[in-house]
């Protein structure tokens, strides 16, 4: 790959993860963003794994049962065993940014709750300055995930445990 790899720890960079490391660093990524608080950006093409992302990331904070993608809500507030909020957006049937107006979108980011949004690209404007950026994409192996992190604003991203560089 022509890309930079990524550097351990750094919280920034490039990996390729089969689907147990997937949802291994999911699931620290979900542990990590419900303790700080984080908002976290998915962005990739249909099939990638964004879903799988999510799904694995409320298992390992304690989220039971079934884990619908919101396609058609936009958001659906999840809540630990502790009594955190997560919340899980999906813009991909988000037509212009400013319908996020009605579907509480305002509210969610005054919130300090972990959210995860599918389509983040999709919210424009509407994303706040502090996030997690995660690229999810295909590879020429279809065991394996291609996937960018990067920290935007103030917030550090944690490491990226059992991924090897690209």
């Amino acid at each position: 790959m022509s890309e930079p790899a990524a550097i351990p720890g750094s919280g920034q960079g490039t990996v390729e993860l089969d689907q147990a490391r997937l949802e291994a660093w999911a699931s620290a990524l979900g542990r990590a963003a419900v303790a700080s608080g984080t908002f976290v950006c998915l962005v990739g093409p249909l099939g990638a794994g964004k879903s799988t992302l999510v799904r694995a990331a409320c298992r390992a904070v304690g989220i039971a049962g079934t884990v619908p993608s919101p396609t058609f809500t936009l958001l659906i507030r999840h809540e630990t065993p502790s009594g955190d909020a997560f919340w899980h957006a999906d813009l991909y049937r988000l037509e212009d940014p400013s319908q996020l107006v009605n579907a509480g979108w305002p509210e969610l980011l005054e919130d300090e709750s972990a959210v995860f949004v599918e389509w983040a690209e999709r919210a424009g404007e509407w994303l706040p300055p502090d996030r997690w950026e995660i690229r999810i994409g295909f590879t020429d192996r279809s065991d394996r995930r291609r996937v960018e992190v990067r920290s935007v604003g103030t917030v550090a991203l944690p490491p990226l445990p059992g991924a090897s560089p690209c």
